[in-house]
């Protein structure tokens, strides 16, 4: 479903789409903003308008990086 790799293998720049690739709200899509003084976290966008905190290991790039959100 998912490609999970670890956390040092993915960076994530301001804008860039994403989906929660694990936890309680797996496929959630969303733009990523910035990482959190504790960098192990992360402020996504969600479609929404909501801005919420995830942990980064569970941020995937969405396909296509870049591109609108489905």
């Amino acid at each position: 479903m998912f490609n999970i790799r670890p956390v040092a293998a993915i960076e994530f720049k301001d804008g860039e789409n994403v989906v929660l690739a694990e936890g309680t709200y797996q496929g959630t899509l969303g733009v990523f903003s910035r990482l959190r003084p504790d960098v192990k976290w992360a402020e996504i966008i969600e479609r929404s308008g909501a801005m919420r905190c995830h942990p980064v290991v569970w941020l995937q790039h969405a396909n296509p990086p870049g591109g609108p959100l489905s």
